[in-house]
């Protein structure tokens, strides 16, 4: 009976993802905020700069955000365990914070975003919680619930700082930005404590580069090619391996386009709709940032259930559906959501509408999320060279790095352009819908390509 008992998750996988929470909570509470701070007017405790500068600077710091990682993956990987460089990053990142809570002009905000980026690319609990289960039957669920508590941060950050700068910590007239970027901070703090305490459940696990730490399955590849006699690392690139990356490289340009609509749907909410819909709902005002809460709690509840999808999908007699297909519903999905914001701004006339339909297009925007945002990591784990592995994750993150430093800038010329609202999410959902036409029309060819077997 105690054989076939269900394996409980290692103590420090649970202290790395209850982490995720400190983390989550600080940087969503601080990106939501950074719109509404840099264009809030002085009187108000605000920068009073314009929208256009305002998502420049959220695209920037969303941008480096992932870039910090690449670059300090290196650290990580080569010459420092993530154990150190994780708290270490924390702090980094709550320095960051706290600079954003003394700002008075577009400079100490750039500091923030320099420390934050930075601070991000030292913290390694993803990379720690890959070594730290050893149970090949537990990472996809061990991630699920990384997931889970990844966005349960996100929902608490998004949806406390709404009440903290508006109401809690407003006074005089002037809203509570700085007290509510010191909460970032303390939280980074915090957790970085948090981590240090609980480190000891994880053994020797980070302790090492992780160049140093192979896991099991590493090293019986290692092995396996030595025993074959295989200098794998000096090998070319066979024919199949090519079209594996070419794949992977269409992919991840397909990740660009997505991910600018995904970030740019964001600005409208902040920057058009505060002026044309009713955010008085039963004698409140609903915080702007109710609506990163909302996709928040949106990806909470759709993770399972698309998790449950997949899997019904795969145990179809004609297998699951291909990456290509499913990347080419979500990114069809954005574009409904877009042809939503169109059609909320024609029917509205002049009038205001209620806050409340923007339930449906948070939905609609994170069912787009769910079916693109957790699979390209697996795809390029399936599918890259194991010797090129690293470097093809990297593409992946360039991409989102690319797409999020664009949003900002095009949000400038299209809606704060001079265009017509609706024109404008009409001409996106018109790109959305060829982008999702094209990966359909190719996804035999593309399937091909990558399930192509190497003895052919």
């Amino acid at each position: 009976m105690g054989e076939t008992k269900k394996k409980g998750y290692p103590k420090g996988f649970w202290v790395c993802g209850t982490t995720e929470i400190f983390e989550r909570l600080a940087y969503y509470l601080g990106r939501s905020l950074i719109l509404i701070f840099v264009t809030a007017s002085v009187a108000t405790g605000g920068l009073g700069l314009s929208n256009e500068q305002g998502a420049t600077m959220q695209s920037l710091l969303t941008a480096f955000a992932y870039l910090g990682p690449l670059l300090g993956g290196v650290i990580a990987d080569r010459y420092i365990g993530g154990r150190y460089t994780t708290p270490v990053g924390m702090v980094i990142v709550g320095i960051g914070y706290w600079c954003g809570s003394i700002a008075k002009s577009p400079a100490m905000v750039y500091v923030m975003i320099l420390c934050v980026s930075v601070g991000l690319g030292l913290y390694k609990t993803g990379a720690l919680i890959g070594r730290i289960i050893t149970d090949k039957d537990q990472i996809d669920s061990a991630f699920s619930i990384r997931y889970t508590l990844v966005n349960a941060g996100a929902f608490v950050g998004t949806f406390l700082v709404g009440i903290l700068y508006k109401d809690v910590f407003a006074k005089n007239g002037i809203l509570g930005f700085a007290p509510c970027f010191k909460l970032a901070a303390i939280s980074m703090w915090l957790g970085a404590i948090w981590f240090m305490l609980g480190a000891r459940y994880m053994g020797e696990i980070g302790k090492k580069p992780f160049k140093l730490e192979k896991t099991a399955e590493e090293l019986e590849r290692e092995k396996e090619e030595k025993a074959n006699k295989k200098e794998v690392s000096n090998e070319p690139l066979t024919k199949v391996e090519k079209k594996r990356i070419a794949a992977i490289f269409l992919v991840a340009g397909f990740s660009v386009i997505f991910w600018i609509f995904w970030n740019l749907a964001y600005l409208p909410v902040y920057y058009y709709w505060t002026q044309h819909m009713n955010w008085v709902v039963a004698g409140y005002e609903v915080p702007t940032t109710w609506f990163d809460a909302a996709n928040s709690m949106f990806c909470v509840i759709l993770g399972p259930l698309t998790a449950m999808l997949w899997r019904k999908l795969a145990a179809r007699p004609q297998g699951d559906m291909s990456l290509f297909k499913k990347t080419g519903i979500g990114i069809g999905i954005l574009g409904v959501s877009y042809i939503f914001f169109a059609v909320l701004d024609i029917a509205r006339g002049g009038a205001k509408i209620s806050v409340l339909w923007l339930l449906i297009f948070a939905f609609l925007l994170t069912l787009g999320e769910m079916f693109f945002s957790p699979l390209g990591h697996a795809f390029i784990s399936k599918y890259s060279p194991s010797r090129f592995l690293s470097t093809m994750m990297a593409v992946w993150g360039i991409a989102t790095f690319i797409s999020s430093l664009l949003y900002g800038p095009i949000f400038a010329k299209t809606f704060e352009g001079g265009f017509k609202f609706s024109h404008v999410c009409i001409g996106i959902a018109v790109i959305a819908f060829i982008s999702a036409v094209v990966l359909f029309a190719l996804d035999k060819k593309l399937s091909e390509l990558v399930e192509e077997d190497e003895e052919a």
